[in-house]
């Protein structure tokens, strides 16, 4: 009986040894390491754009860290579908959007027909990493060097003047504030935004709405200024300028945070993962006063904190497309 008792406890013993063993195994396998081969960030934006420099100063700490390549890769044009698209169609949590909220939050209203995904089920947020700087530029070429002296030189002269915004919310608001201010001009489409600021330089368009960054070429030689900050408050990339609602013109005061999503089947433990390794990179201080020299600044959160910006973003943009009169495509 001694006997078979013991050799019971001991059969015990070695079951309960094995399960213990076998629990961690199965986790591990179940929550394999991340990422497990080359990562591809899409950007709605061009090469140079703010975004664009983020994307790589990001994926060079990434890479150093995960071990694996991060190909950067972007796709402008499109009103920010053709990087959607590709996005989506890659379904992979080894392909990250990183993107602007002004580069997708407007398309139930600007789109022809309903946008082909729904921003809150299938972009998924990750990391919220940065602020983007927003401008009101106007070109000293037509003798305006505020908002308000560009909208008394457009009611001056009817038709005679050109404005534009970057791809999305920017340009939404300009609409909104040409039709607020009733001005006959014309608002020049571009494919990318960037290409905005030579015809900025040289007078053939006359105000802008878009990165701080794009303009201060033009700026620093004289043939532009920067007329006021297009957010709701002052920018420390640019503390004495003042903010688009401060100048009297509120609906060019828009925020625009630019932040990583993934897929709609992305968990959120793997979520928080992604964000805490990009939140470390992003306490670098080279790296942060890289991203301000380009026009970012710093606001590091996870997927819970770009969420909500998100829903706050979507809930302004609804008030511009209200003043449009433009509903959303069902």
């Amino acid at each position: 009986m001694f006997h078979s008792r013991a050799r019971f406890r001991v059969t015990l013993a070695c079951v309960a040894a094995c399960l213990g063993l076998a629990a961690p195994f199965s986790l591990a396998q179940a929550q394999p390491a991340y990422p497990e081969r080359p990562v591809r960030f899409i950007l709605p934006f061009g090469p140079g754009s703010a975004t664009d420099i983020a994307a790589r100063l990001i994926a060079e700490k990434l890479q150093a860290k995960w071990g694996k390549p991060i190909v950067v890769e972007p796709r402008p044009g499109g009103d920010g579908l053709i990087a959607i698209n590709a996005f989506l169609a890659a379904n992979d949590d080894h392909t990250l959007l990183y993107a602007s909220t002004a580069s997708f939050i407007v398309h139930p209203y600007t789109l022809q027909s309903k946008p082909p995904y729904d921003a809150q089920k299938d972009l998924n947020p990750i990391v919220r990493t940065a602020d983007s700087g927003l401008a009101v530029a106007v070109s000293t070429g037509s003798g305006a060097s505020t908002i308000r002296e560009f909208v008394e030189l457009a009611r001056k002269n009817p038709g005679a003047l050109n404005v534009a915004g970057g791809a999305g919310l920017a340009e939404l608001t300009v609409r909104a504030f040409v039709k607020e201010q009733g001005l006959n001009v014309t608002i020049v489409p571009y494919r990318d935004i960037i290409q905005a600021g030579a015809d900025l330089g040289e007078n053939r368009i006359q105000l802008v709405s878009a990165s701080l960054s794009m303009p201060m070429p033009y700026v620093q030689t004289g043939k532009a200024k920067i007329a006021a900050i297009a957010a709701p408050r002052r920018t420390p990339l640019a503390p004495d300028v003042p903010s688009a609602p401060e100048a009297g013109f509120p609906t060019l005061g828009y925020e625009s945070t630019v932040g990583f999503y993934g897929p709609a089947r992305m968990s959120l433990d793997l979520r928080r993962k992604i964000a805490a390794d990009v939140m470390e990179a992003l306490r670098d201080k080279a790296l942060v006063d890289r991203l301000f020299n380009a026009g970012l600044v710093v606001v590091a959160e996870g997927p819970e904190e770009l969420a909500a910006v998100v829903r706050r973003q979507t809930e302004a943009t609804r008030r511009l497309a209200d003043i449009l009169g433009m509903k959303p495509k069902d």
